[in-house]
């Protein structure tokens, strides 16, 4: 804690309040519409537009105090303003603004945080949070410390960020390898003729419950697999009621009529859903289609672009079910050649995934290790 400091000769704790002020905005985005000028406005969410006037003529920091984002610290130019969400964090004499940037970010606004509909901070609350104070030659340094390490920390971000790009891309390019001569041709036939079952869901709202029959909907339905994570649930009486046309099965398709279109997954063994909206249960016939060859065709690029071309809806996309039953799968392959493509695909997918854990995993880690130079740097600790 900064209160069992040993501080060096010329250093002492003060508060945010003793070093800083803080300033309003009286400016309301619905006012702007007609001023148009040279200088940034900013909102929570960045740049609004320019307007005719500016609040600053120096570099300062703003703070989210309302709305999403509440507590957020950046640094602004000058000849800028901001919008009556945020507000102006201006610092006194001898207090290097970059210092006080970072010595904001260190702080944990949350504890501060009122109101649940539209969350907000006041300055009044949080102006007695510690803030370490030194001679501005060693506020300097501290910087220069902290630039360094956020320098490295930023480069490190960007390759695992590109990594996990890179990730993401290998499966949807193998995928596009694999089908790549499966959407055009003479040879074809409509999905309707390939499948025991085409079903619709129900066209109406489930009532759900905490615990019960997993409900999908589309939210549940990824790139090949169910995501069951929050998953609505029903009773069996429901679950009776939404099955009456068809109880899915292990191997069955549940693909995505909208938001998101295209979707598509497998049920898997040992687990008993029904249809929740906006889907379509698929049971492709054994002796003619993999389920999982069937899966991964349709997640393919070219694939997609094909099926979402029949969608209708001007806001949200969403096809048909006459489309999906008169879609045309060309050039079918034989079921060894299904289940081997489907194979390799299901070790690629896990090998692609793995590298996505580990990337995303390494972002957390780089998040983690920037609080961690700022927690050492307002705690005298950082050389």
């Amino acid at each position: 804690m900064k209160e069992k400091l040993s501080l060096p000769n010329g250093w002492e704790l003060k508060t945010i309040g003793d070093v800083c002020v803080s300033a309003s905005s009286n400016v309301s985005q619905n006012k702007l519409a007609d001023d148009e000028g040279d200088y940034p406005i900013f909102g929570a969410s960045g740049l609004i537009k320019k307007v005719s006037f500016y609040h600053r003529d120096k570099p300062y920091l703003s703070i989210v105090k309302d709305g999403s984002g509440v507590g957020r610290v950046t640094k602004m130019d000058a000849f800028t303003s901001v919008i009556g969400t945020l507000q102006y964090i201006l610092p006194k004499e001898n207090i290097d603004l970059d210092y006080l940037n970072y010595s904001l970010m260190s702080v944990d606004f949350k504890k501060y945080v009122a109101g649940a509909a539209i969350p907000h901070i006041y300055f009044k609350d949080y102006k007695n949070e510690p803030f370490l104070w030194m001679p501005l030659p060693e506020q300097r340094r501290i910087v220069s410390i902290i630039d360094e390490c956020f320098a490295a920390i930023a480069k490190a971000k960007a390759n695992a960020e590109q990594n996990l790009k890179n990730a993401k891309e290998l499966f949807e390019s193998y995928l596009k390898t694999a089908f790549e001569n499966k959407v055009h041709g003479e040879r074809f036939e409509p999905l309707d003729s390939l499948c025991e079952l085409i079903v619709d869901c129900e066209h109406k709202t489930a009532p759900t419950q905490e615990t019960g029959y997993p409900s999908i909907r589309t939210p549940n339905i990824g790139k090949g697999e169910l995501i069951l994570e929050n998953v609505n649930r029903v009773s069996y009486e429901t679950y009776l009621q939404w099955t009456r046309r068809a109880v899915p099965k292990s191997g069955d398709l549940i693909l995505a009529r909208e938001a998101p279109a295209g979707n598509i997954a497998v049920i898997p063994e040992n687990i008993e859903v029904c249809l929740g909206q906006r889907t379509v249960l698929l049971r492709p016939k054994k002796d003619r289609l993999v389920s999982k060859y069937l899966a991964y065709l349709i997640l393919s690029k070219e694939v997609q672009e094909i099926l979402l071309s029949h969608s209708t809806g001007a806001t949200v996309q969403h096809i048909n079910m006459k489309d999906i039953r008169a879609f045309k799968i060309y050039d079918l392959s034989d079921l060894k050649e299904q289940k081997s493509v489907a194979q390799k695909l299901d070790a690629i997918r896990a090998e692609t995934k793995r590298l996505e854990a580990i990337y995303q995993q390494k972002l957390l880690n780089l998040e983690e290790l920037k609080k961690s130079v700022l927690q050492k740097a307002f705690n005298g600790e950082l050389n």
